[in-house]
């Protein structure tokens, strides 16, 4: 199986393509690749190809781009998780193992319970850390596209911005007892968009919640289990691809 590798550019047939950063690094300094060898590209937009090693540096590596490659069906539904921001290395985790599910974009948000903060360049910083870490999932799971990240913003932004979006909203809430997640994705009508808020270790304040009701977002539990946030996050997307997307038995 030819080595699969992030191109920030379109794909172009012949037209040479430019792998720099930690794919290029991995590439010269891990798998010690060179010229002639061949590997398999994908762009931001889906695009696949097989590409030949044409020149490395310590920086960079040169591909010629030789013939498209098949890529995988889309999953049959779009999935958005808003995640309260969490420490760095439950952040990452659920980055990681959520991008590896196939989610599409991840929003994260400040509560009124949320530990973390950032701002300026710490937070420049964090995200393009994050971005790393989504194309790398997204390139060792075979998905289509990596994760987008968004910049973190309040949760009063948050919810205002989806106000008008269509699709199924939820919010997970510890407080709900009547209604859970499996049974909201089970009504009538087919899931093709899934917009999920997940909150901070401290849960969410009920005026919060009401702000999350007024946007349209639905509150659902996950059961009687008591689970950390990021494994709430991994949960509950691995539950709507099961349900309405590509994780299934046949």
């Amino acid at each position: 199986m030819l080595r699969r590798f992030f191109v920030e550019a379109p794909i172009e047939p012949d037209r040479p393509c430019l792998i720099t950063g930690s794919e290029a690094r991995h590439i010269v300094k891990v798998l010690r690749m060179g010229p002639g060898d061949r590997v398999a590209l994908m762009d931001c937009g889906g695009a696949r190809f097989q590409g030949v090693i044409q020149s490395v540096t310590r920086h960079d590596v040169t591909v010629i781009p030789e013939k498209p490659l098949p890529s995988p069906p889309p999953s049959s539904v779009q999935i958005v998780l808003c995640q309260a921001l969490l420490k760095s290395g439950p952040m990452d985790y659920l980055i990681q193992k959520t991008s590896e599910l196939g989610i599409d974009a991840i929003f994260p948000f400040v509560s009124q319970r949320t530990i973390v903060r950032l701002e300026g360049e710490r937070s420049a910083n964090r995200l393009r850390h994050w971005s790393e870490i989504s194309r790398s999932a997204a390139k060792q799971a075979g998905r289509i596209t990596p994760a987008r990240i968004a910049a973190p913003s309040p949760l009063e932004e948050l919810t205002e911005k989806w106000r008008s979006e269509k699709g199924l909203k939820a919010i997970l809430w510890e407080g709900e007892g009547d209604r859970d997640l499996k049974t909201l994705l089970r009504g009538p009508d087919q899931v093709e968009k899934f917009i999920g808020i997940i909150g901070p270790e401290g849960g969410f304040a009920g005026k919060e919640v009401e702000l999350a009701e007024d946007a349209g977002f639905i509150p659902v539990s996950l059961g009687t289990r008591i689970l950390r946030a990021e494994t709430a996050a991994i949960v509950m997307v691995a539950i709507v691809q099961y349900e309405c997307g590509d994780l299934a038995f046949q």
